[in-house]
């Protein structure tokens, strides 16, 4: 099963997907794509990291996503789409390879994703194409997806799919 974790920043979405991932089967991989030192993310890398069991493995995907969902074993929390976007040469990332990862694995993934279409318009021109990449990536895996949630304030809003 196919599970996107969608939520704005600081909405509670990774603790959402944790708690999907700690439900089903192990092992659990931890697919971090965040890679770098920048000001602030190591307090939130440890406070991310204190909330999994010390059980699950943790992999630093970086820009190869697709090879890592394509060639590890079990359950996978993948965390986060927008980062792994945002640190992509030209946020230029293999969407199709991605999702064709997705669809070939015999087990479950959770992916967590930034929802970016509820927030302030973009004053940048690298904001607004950040928007539009992110976005289409998360209708992507959206239509892969066996279940999309949206995370308010830490609540779980279930979507359903609508005949074209």
């Amino acid at each position: 099963m196919i599970t996107l974790v969608l939520g704005g920043a600081s909405s509670g979405k990774s603790a959402v997907a944790e708690r999907l991932a700690a439900a089903l089967p192990p092992p659990v991989t931890y697919v971090a794509t965040w890679r770098g030192d920048e000001a602030g993310m190591a307090e939130k890398v440890a406070a991310h990291r204190a909330r999994r069991p010390p059980e699950w493995r943790t992999i630093e995907a970086g820009p190869d996503l697709r090879s890592v969902v394509a060639s590890t074993p079990g359950t996978l929390l993948v965390d986060a789409l927008g980062v792994w976007v945002a640190q992509a040469a030209e946020l230029r990332v293999d969407a199709a390879g991605l999702c064709r990862a997705l669809r070939e694995r015999n087990d479950d993934c959770v992916i967590v994703s930034d929802e970016v279409g509820l927030g302030v318009h973009p004053s940048s021109e690298l904001g607004r194409r950040f928007r539009e990449v992110l976005g289409s990536l998360n209708l992507e895996v959206a239509a892969v997806a066996d279940r999309v949630l949206l995370v308010v304030a830490g609540r779980v809003i279930a979507t359903e799919k609508v005949a074209p």
